[in-house]
């Protein structure tokens, strides 16, 4: 199990949440730490192209993938009928770094803050029965709501308040 410091944004489908991740990598990083993310997606997806070598190696048969370059790298692992892996084993493979943040893994018990837009699909809060969601996110009031409220465009807010909650020392200004 992974020793780094991990904090989820959750909601529902169109809720904000990619928004707020890519925020709040952007706001991290400027603070000067190594962030790392997660995101869980409920579909098939595929990030490689028909036709391209490394989906005909999938396409082939092969488990893993690795494609490298001198800018970057990734690693696809084709399930073929196994299991979705756990979300501790797939922090377990990450690189060190500073923090995670996690999109999605809505049932996993992490930190989490909760994402609400008045154009989500669901308006049903998933607060009262998480009780890892520590603070909400929102485009709109909540006036009932008894957790931490923050806009949902006030990121540095965000970031100060998981900064705390996770006890990172800052490392640049």
């Amino acid at each position: 199990m992974t020793t780094t410091p991990v904090f989820g944004i959750t909601g529902w489908k169109n809720s904000g949440k990619t928004q707020l991740v890519t925020r709040l990598v952007s706001e991290f990083t400027a603070r000067g730490f190594r962030v790392s993310t997660v995101k869980h997606a409920h579909h098939n997806f595929d990030i490689d192209r028909p036709g391209a070598d490394s989906y005909r190696h999938r396409e082939a048969g092969a488990s893993e993938v690795a494609l490298v370059s001198g800018r970057r790298w990734a690693l696809m692992h084709e399930l073929r009928g196994e299991d979705e892996p756990s979300l501790d084993e797939i922090l377990d493979r990450l690189a060190p770094c500073d923090l995670i943040l996690i999109e999605g893994y809505k049932r996993e018990n992490h930190p989490k803050i909760e994402a609400r837009r008045t154009e989500s699909h669901d308006k049903g809060p998933l607060a009262p029965t998480d009780p890892n969601i520590l603070a909400v996110a929102a485009d709109h009031v909540l006036p009932n709501e008894t957790l931490p409220v923050f806009d949902l465009n006030d990121v540095p807010s965000m970031a100060d308040f998981i900064q705390e909650y996770l006890g990172l020392v800052r490392k640049a200004s």
